[in-house]
């Protein structure tokens, strides 16, 4: 654990974020984006590998393995229990020197103009909701996820 760094700190719970734990086993945790407060993109969900490594390239092979599965597990859960038509993917490292996927649901009816994983978040109709909301999504995520 790096003591100055954001995903250590909230997987050791000093820091509380929103949702609720959509998967968890001992390489990585499933979450949903947090805004501080501010309205979620409602399916902007995070792979974070469990164990402190800044990159893709520091996974060892069981890590990249766990990480591989529950982004394709994720994924299809997204597309079937909310109905997305697609899911952007990507990892930047930029910001939080931690390794962690961003999965971002596109929904139908999506105006190509704001095709992109944070295009989506600028659409009127985009699927906004509070904690509560995503605490649902979560849920559903996670009970879709243990029966398939």
């Amino acid at each position: 654990m790096s003591e100055s760094c954001f995903i250590c700190n909230k997987h050791a719970g000093n820091i509380e974020t929103a949702g609720v734990t959509i998967y968890e086993d001992e390489f990585v945790y499933v979450g949903h984006m947090d805004r501080n407060g501010k309205p979620n993109y409602l399916g902007h969900i995070m792979i974070d590998l469990k164990r402190h490594a800044p990159t893709l390239a520091e996974m060892t092979m069981e890590e990249a393995a766990a990480f591989g599965m529950i982004m394709a597990k994720v994924s299809k859960a997204l597309k079937d229990s909310e109905n997305a038509e697609h899911i952007y993917s990507f990892v930047t490292g930029d910001a939080v020197p931690h390794l962690h996927m961003h999965l971002v649901a596109r929904y139908p009816n999506t105006p190509k103009e704001y095709w992109g994983p944070w295009d989506v978040y600028n659409w009127d109709g985009a699927p906004m909701g509070d904690n509560n909301d995503v605490i649902s999504l979560c849920n559903r995520l996670k009970v879709y996820m243990e029966n398939n």
